[in-house]
């Protein structure tokens, strides 16, 4: 069962940092240079994309990884699972608490009448999406060690 939970949690977790790192790499770039107007459009398009397939992906990886921490075999590999398992909790708060939120504001502007604090909203997104994609990746990293312990 052990083998099936490491690679539920890696490929979930993979899949997570992959997309996460198409939107910092690539998307945050091209929707910050773009002018409001454009952004608000295009931010939407964008946003709709990923949900519900990307926070499912999140939720998967998290319990895979919690369940590794309660039932894999070593000490070693458990710790690594739980670590891993947090830093996944913790993409679930970031994007529950600070990316939504900014998602639903965006969406719910008027392109044409943006308000004065426009830029610091985007910056905001922008820095919490960089958040999330450090946890993932530093969840990745976790997972990998957690399979060098478990899988053997």
């Amino acid at each position: 069962m052990s083998q099936i939970l490491v690679v539920v949690a890696l490929m979930g977790n993979a899949v997570a940092m992959g997309v996460f790192c198409a939107t910092v790499l690539g998307g945050v770039p091209l929707l910050m240079a773009l002018p409001g107007e454009q952004y608000v459009h295009a931010h939407g398009f964008l946003a709709t994309r990923y949900d519900p397939f990307m926070p499912v992906t999140i939720a998967l990886t998290a319990l895979a990884d919690l369940a590794l921490a309660a039932a894999a075999p070593g000490w070693a590999g458990r710790l690594a699972a739980g670590a891993a398992g947090l830093l996944m909790l913790s993409v679930i708060a970031v994007s529950l608490t600070k990316n939504v939120p900014i998602n639903h504001w965006v969406a719910a502007q008027d392109p044409s009448s943006l308000p004065p604090d426009w830029a610091e909203r985007r910056g905001r997104w922008r820095r919490w999406n960089a958040v999330r994609t450090t946890l993932a990746g530093t969840a990745l990293a976790a997972n990998v060690t957690a399979a060098m312990f478990i899988v053997v």
